[in-house]
């Protein structure tokens, strides 16, 4: 016999073996027992969730010669012939590729005469929101007063496309996702059976990333023991087979992020990106991470709601003494809008990294929570600062008590050698700021405006992150565009990272100098 694949190898014979639909099943079984069947049932949920197994398995019970508590007995002809699919008792349709009225119109026909064997014909739609209004329309009647030995089951993981005059006619049943614990279970049980040896960490992250789809879960599970035939399934070849990332990588891109430290965050991901990680894969658990964080330090049974190790757990307690709470939603709404561009955006790693790179300089926004995190920056630096001082370590860099109070020198700077172009746009600064977008604006906040010898405008900045931005093209253009509406010229700019703070304070501030003389000019 040629090759099945797991989910149909070992696609449920009875309601004893449907996992996770208890309530759903015991419903069916007492209907089947009380002979109180509908004729028209609706069967909604997610992908791989069990619909069109329940569906075939019920329609097998209600044509069986000799059915038992759990449903169709698997051994008369009429259970065979309908497993084989040479029963014309159980008739599937695709609505996904019939779903024109004709298609409908057949089935209407085909209806008018009864069962040569049997009790019942079962017609079971798939994905039947994907009819038409016309086909919907001609179904309608049918639907409405069936012949007695007539039963529909429609499936479908859309259920709010379809008309309220359908959904009115039909018995409705939500298939629920299946839980992390009831997967792994079911992946043990069929590992046992095929001889395969698997870690539990290995099946139960298996579980996880089947997102409550037992079927996924079993292709996933297919494709890992494909990949090491013959071998025990470790924790570590699953995360190679299906291109995740262990838990502690998403531990140090959080602390990294928290630090603010650009230089480690795109090591981090140049390191995932070469092990041929999927980026949006690796957005959407560093998500889910940090979901959990905030879980851990807002709720006081966090151990219930988290499904993760105690070494995971005690890992996430120690992180979550270590950052703010607004921090976390700031890098959560972040990250969620960057997955949905990552959707359909070409170059996926510079999304992510510029992402990263918004996330550890607060200073490009001026939200509430961004204000947040740059306090908790600041923290961090004085924290270490002090550290630094009380072992001694920074004894040899502290100045001395003369150079302590020696102010550093500053440049003279006349103003009537400052050209009038540059004084008229200093002047009127805040009106240049208004033309500029909200991250140009925030990225100005720390700059300070100064003049060169040969008349250029100086903008130095401290940080580097800042100094790159606006020496990007595109970034400096808004602001030459922006100075030059408002003075009617295009102006020189020199753009500058003055990295030694004392030379950054000893730059001669413009505005500061502009409003002096124009305070001297008021007198």
């Amino acid at each position: 016999m040629s090759y099945q694949a797991l989910y149909r190898k070992y696609r449920p014979r009875d309601f004893s073996d449907v996992k996770g639909q208890e309530a759903i099943v015991t419903t069916l079984s007492n209907q089947l027992r009380a002979d109180r069947v509908g004729h028209a049932y609706l069967f909604c949920g997610t992908r791989g969730t069990g619909k069109t197994t329940v569906a075939k398995i019920f329609a097998k019970a209600v044509n069986c010669e000799n059915p038992t508590e759990y449903g169709p007995c698997g051994e008369c002809a009429m259970c065979r012939a309908i497993e084989n699919q040479t029963s014309m008792n159980v008739v599937e349709i695709d609505a996904a590729s019939n779903n024109r009225v004709d298609d409908i119109r057949q089935v209407i026909d085909e209806v008018q005469y009864s069962p040569a064997e049997g009790n019942y014909k079962v017609y079971i739609i798939d994905e039947v929101h994907m009819l038409s209004t016309s086909a919907f329309n001609a179904l309608l009647k049918t639907l409405e007063e069936p012949p007695s030995y007539l039963i529909f089951i429609l499936a479908t993981t859309e259920a709010h496309k379809i008309p309220l005059t359908i959904l009115s006619r039909c018995q409705r049943y939500d298939f629920k996702r299946i839980g992390v614990e009831t997967i792994a279970g079911r992946l043990r049980e069929l590992l046992d059976t095929e001889g395969v040896k698997a870690e539990e960490r290995a099946l139960t992250y298996i579980a996880k990333q089947a997102d409550g789809a037992l079927r996924d879960g079993l292709s996933l599970l297919e494709q890992c023991i494909s990949f090491y035939f013959g071998q025990t399934l470790t924790y570590e070849n699953v995360l190679t087979v299906l291109g995740a990332v262990d838990q502690s990588v998403y531990g140090e891109l959080m602390e990294a992020l928290a630090q603010g430290s650009v230089e480690q965050v795109i090591g981090i991901i140049a390191r995932v990106t070469g092990q041929g990680k999927d980026l949006t894969q690796f957005t959407n658990e560093f998500v889910w991470y940090l979901r959990n964080l905030l879980i851990v330090k807002t709720a006081e049974d966090a151990d219930r709601l988290i499904d993760m190790s105690s070494e995971n757990r005690q890992e996430l307690n120690r992180y979550a003494g270590e950052i703010e709470t607004e921090m976390i939603f700031r890098y959560i709404r972040i990250l969620s809008e960057l997955a949905n561009e990552m959707k359909y955006g070409n170059n996926k790693r510079v999304l992510l990294e510029v992402a990263l790179v918004k996330l550890c300089c607060p200073q490009m926004e001026r939200d509430y929570e961004s204000l947040l995190n740059r306090v908790h920056n600041l923290e961090a630096a004085l924290e270490k600062l002090q550290e630094g001082f009380s072992s001694g370590t920074l004894a040899a860099a502290a100045p001395t008590p003369e150079q302590a109070s020696a102010p550093a020198p500053k440049r003279e700077l006349r103003p009537e050698a400052v050209p009038e172009d540059v004084r008229s746009l200093v002047a009127n600064w805040q009106q240049v700021l208004r033309q500029l977008g909200p991250v140009s604006q925030g990225m100005l906040n720390d700059v300070v405006l100064s003049v060169s010898d040969d008349g250029k405008l100086i903008l130095a900045f401290s940080q580097s992150t800042t100094a790159e931005y606006f020496k990007r093209e595109e970034n400096q253009r808004e602001l030459i565009e922006a100075a030059g509406h408002l003075i009617g010229k295009e102006i020189q700019m020199d753009i500058r990272h003055v990295e030694n703070r004392q030379e950054f304070n000893a730059l001669p501030e413009l505005r500061n100098i502009i409003k002096k003389v124009d305070i001297e000019i008021m007198d």
